[in-house]
């Protein structure tokens, strides 16, 4: 029997009163996968302990099919957690670390024939005898597994359970993670800061930052419909090119999106999402551009809906099935403070005070800003130092492209570039998506 877990406006605070999660809403349909993803220490850990029990809820609801379950003990709850850290027993081989559960939940009976059949299921029937000390890393995280698949459990709730294995041991294990878990067909809830597990392996994927749920959706979704320049920026590999812009829209003229030395001249007729932009006349916004919306091909060579830009070649990575070239195109990164931290940094506010309205007004704009949590603001060049620091190494140029591994490019060259415009992302100064709108992009959910 698998489960469904709701979370209602769940909170919880730790010391002074921080709200590590803040009025978190989620629904976790039976037999889904859903993967909390998001930097470390924005709260991940603390909503899977909540739902294991491990961790008392300060406010909001947590309900397991339909029913409150906020007191009810971590035993009652008939769920198997995965620990980061494998925390298997080391004076107990694999056979008794995977059935020591069984033993406590039913003391008279036999744990041998549901620790055989887990051993199969999972390929480790040769290793049943051997103490954690002569394991492996991934033969350890199997053995971890298998102690809580071999309990037949209402759902899984996994911490990171690959963070400790080797990128190679984490791609085959991240493989077979999703094969066990569809043929058992359990509710499970996945912890893990690293974007490519959450999108491999999610059928949902919920943004956190600094406790608050910034976005849940497909990974298709969540990768072509980002709810702000966080979530834009957090997922994907590598980083969406994030820009500074201004928007230019004469009334007897075409509309441009001013990047500094250079422009991207919105072809006309404007589509309905470019049309939007008119209300951002004369305003900065944030330009995203991931690194495929973006191709080395001559200018003539043009598509509908692609618009020309040049770049210096900066630098250029191979990858071996692929290539990706840092240019030079004369515009300004967007700053965007404290991108990857779980929080915004506290006595900098994200967003500034607005002087004119009523007080009313305001005050309703900072409580819609709180219960958003916002996320970024974009920085002018006095409010931030330009130096590159220990943490934020400056990578040359502005501009990063994905292309082939066949084309020759060294330093200093000059490249003709062609942007897709039906890839552009535009964000206000406050880092929330307006461009595309909502409505794009409608069979995403499908």
């Amino acid at each position: 029997m698998t489960r469904a877990i709701s979370l209602h406006d769940v909170s919880k605070a730790y010391t002074r009163g921080t709200r590590v999660v803040d009025r978190l809403s989620l629904d976790i349909a039976p037999g889904e996968f859903l993967v909390l993803l998001g930097p470390s220490g924005c709260g991940k850990s603390t909503v899977l302990r909540m739902i294991a029990g491990l961790e008392e809820i300060d406010e909001g609801e947590l309900l397991l099919d339909g029913e409150y379950a906020n007191d009810l003990p971590p035993s009652g709850r008939d769920m198997a957690m995965v620990f980061q850290n494998f925390a298997l027993y080391p004076n107990m081989t694999s056979r008794n670390n995977i059935g020591f559960p069984l033993r406590i939940e039913s003391p008279g009976t036999d744990p041998a024939p549901r620790v055989d059949a887990t051993a199969r299921m999972l390929g480790i029937e040769d290793l049943l005898d051997r103490l954690p000390g002569q394991l492996s890393g991934g033969e350890r995280q199997r053995v971890a597994m298998g102690r809580a698949i071999a309990r037949h459990p209402s759902a899984f709730l996994m911490d990171e359970p690959l963070s400790n294995l080797d990128a190679k041991l984490r791609t085959h294990l991240r493989a077979e993670i999703s094969q066990l878990t569809k043929e058992l067909g359990v509710t499970t809830l996945y912890v893990t800061h690293d974007q490519a597990e959450a999108m491999s392996l999610g059928d949902r994927v919920a943004v956190l930052r600094g406790g608050v749920l910034q976005q849940v959706g497909t990974p298709r979704a969540v990768y072509a419909l980002p709810a702000n320049v966080f979530v834009a920026a957090f997922i994907g590999t590598p980083r969406i090119n994030l820009l500074r812009g201004l928007v230019r829209a004469p009334l007897d003229g075409a509309m441009t999106i001013s990047l500094g030395k250079q422009f991207l001249r919105l072809p006309e007729p404007l589509s309905l999402d470019h049309q939007l932009l008119r209300v951002q006349q004369g305003r900065e916004v944030i330009v995203g551009l991931r690194s495929e919306a973006v191709r080395i091909a001559k200018h003539s060579a043009a598509r509908p809906g692609e618009v020309p830009l040049t770049g210096l070649v900066e630098h250029v990575e191979f990858q071996g099935h692929e290539i990706l070239v840092h240019f030079d195109t004369g515009s300004s990164p967007a700053v965007v403070p404290e991108l990857e931290a779980p929080r915004p940094r506290p006595g900098r506010p994200a967003r500034r005070r607005r002087r004119e309205g009523s007080v009313l007004t305001r005050l309703r704009e900072r409580t819609a800003a709180g219960r958003a949590g916002p996320v970024v603001a974009l920085e002018h060049p006095g409010d931030a130092d330009p130096r590159p620091t220990a943490a934020e190494p400056r990578l040359p140029g502005d501009l990063i492209v994905r292309t082939t591994p066949d084309l020759a490019l060294r330093h200093g060259m000059q490249v003709p570039l062609l942007v897709d415009l039906a890839h552009l992302f535009v964000f206000d100064q406050h880092g929330d998506r307006i461009c595309p709108s909502p409505a794009h992009l409608p069979d995403l959910e499908e």
